[in-house]
């Protein structure tokens, strides 16, 4: 990276030059991020209610189902990003970015399958409200959409005239939009996709129905997991880059009044920076973070309220099932489930 800011794994050990904010209650001092030993395996239970569903403060223990366990859904990619799910198949579908394929977990049998390949190296993905899945490409520095028929559309892959660095995280919007983040994190390298040099600034485009590409924002130094409030009224970004998520009013095709929301640390550490990468909205407006230890839930007033803990990292995550009340995180290796006491707020 040529810059000194923070990665997208800055969240990995990297410290952040910022002012921590929003502290959890006085209990993240009396916790470990420390996750329990434990049989990832599932051949040996462990006794409810989980230890690494850990309440930071009372709010959030209305979110804990007492007899549930976290579970490792799958094990062996060389980093999980992008989960979303198809409510019709039952299924979710996630990107293992260096291998270039999309896995696809199925609900009824548990089973795991190669869903395409290559797949240009990608990284986020969504449904939109027809059913038809959006994925964010490194390879292609580009946002498709792939058709009932097979077909591939490109979404966007240039702003005015000049290619996109590598779209990381997409969203749609009811209106028919699509919103999406532009870091430059997939060329820089040729793990996650190719090296190549950025021709764009990093920022946030907004794709009308017409195929209209808007910049909706550049003030984020490496934006990267997104997602709307429940009445899609606010925007929430996740800057890898400063280690913030940041926060806009949703005006229509624009967004105004753009602050910081949060900045995450790690609970019981005395102030060990982290950072969110994924993020998606609940539907009492909490916002579910895939952060270090695992999982971060922050309030829509911006105060850290609980965290689930994982021995990997987490990049990703989202709700899904046939009630949207599991939650499915990507970790790093391998791909992990629980269910949760809320819904998730949008499709997926």
């Amino acid at each position: 990276m040529t810059h000194s800011h923070v990665t997208r794994r800055g969240f990995l050990g990297t410290a952040l030059g910022t002012t921590l904010v929003a502290p959890a209650a006085a209990l993240a001092q009396q916790v470990s991020s420390t996750p329990t030993p434990r049989d990832w395996t599932g051949q040996i239970p462990i006794q409810y209610p989980d230890p690494d569903i850990v309440a930071l403060d009372d709010r959030f223990r209305r979110y804990i189902l007492f007899n549930t366990t976290i579970k490792r859904l799958h094990i062996g990619t060389l980093w999980a990003e992008g989960p979303a799910w198809n409510g019709v198949g039952r299924y979710l579908v996630w990107s293992d970015i260096p291998n270039n394929v999309q896995l696809r977990w199925i609900e009824d049998d548990n089973r795991v399958t190669v869903f395409r390949s290559p797949s240009g190296y990608s990284n986020g993905n969504t449904f939109d409200y027809e059913g038809r899945q959006l994925s964010c490409e490194h390879s292609g520095r580009r946002v498709v959409r792939y058709e009932q028929n097979g077909a591939v559309t490109v979404i966007a892959d240039k702003y005015q005239g000049k290619r996109l660095n590598s779209p990381n995280d997409v969203v749609v919007h009811p209106d028919g939009a699509i919103w999406f983040t532009d870091p430059p994190y997939g060329i820089r390298g040729n793990y996650e996709g190719f090296n190549a040099p950025s021709e764009v600034k990093e920022a946030v485009y907004r794709v009308d129905k017409s195929g209209q590409v808007e910049k909706v924002s550049d003030e984020v130094k490496g934006p990267n997991g997104i997602c709307f409030s429940p009445d899609y009224k606010k925007l929430y970004v996740a800057d890898t880059g400063t280690g913030e998520i940041k926060v806009w009013d949703v005006d229509g095709k624009t967004l105004r009044n753009g602050k910081r929301f949060v900045v995450l640390d790690m609970p019981g550490t005395g102030g060990q920076p982290s950072a969110a990468d994924g993020i998606r909205c609940d539907v009492d407006g909490n916002l579910w973070c895939g952060a270090r230890p695992g999982v971060q839930v922050v309030t829509p007033q911006g105060q850290r309220i609980g965290m689930i803990r994982l021995p990997e990292t987490c990049a990703n995550l989202c709700f899904g099932g046939a009630k949207r009340n599991r939650l499915f995180m990507t970790g790093s290796q391998s791909l992990y489930a629980v269910y949760v006491g809320v819904e998730g707020a949008h499709i997926a």
